[in-house]
């Protein structure tokens, strides 16, 4: 079994940051990739980053300059730095993962990131 779990969010004002953590853990042995979604009230779930072993991450355009995604490989964990959020950035983000041997796509619960002054 493998888990995810978010952490980070919150209430933050407009302009302000944030940034969400997301700890892999359980039986595999390494992870190949992360990546982070989210979703907004009425709205699909839309891509933001990957990040695949050893490469530089890849963002949805829109997010470019404003997130970075990290990732610490000791630590199993990747990061989402959100900078300059404003109130259409509300939404739960989630994490997903795909680690060796399985190579299955896990996802972690999500986290609440709630923009508002």
């Amino acid at each position: 079994q493998v888990q995810l779990v978010e952490s980070g969010g919150g209430l933050v004002r407009p302009g302000g940051s944030l940034t969400l953590s997301c700890a892999v853990s359980g039986n595999f042995d390494s992870v190949y990739a992360m990546g982070w979604y989210r979703q907004a009230p009425g709205k699909q779930r839309e891509f933001v980053a990957r990040q695949n072993e050893g490469a530089t991450p890849i963002y949805q355009g829109s997010f470019s300059g404003r997130f970075t995604m990290s990732r610490d490989y000791a630590k199993n964990t990747a990061y989402l730095q959100m900078d300059n959020l404003n109130p259409d950035d509300t939404a739960v983000y989630y994490c997903n993962a795909i680690a060796r041997p399985d190579f299955v796509l896990h996802w972690g619960q999500g986290t609440q990131v709630t923009v508002s002054s």
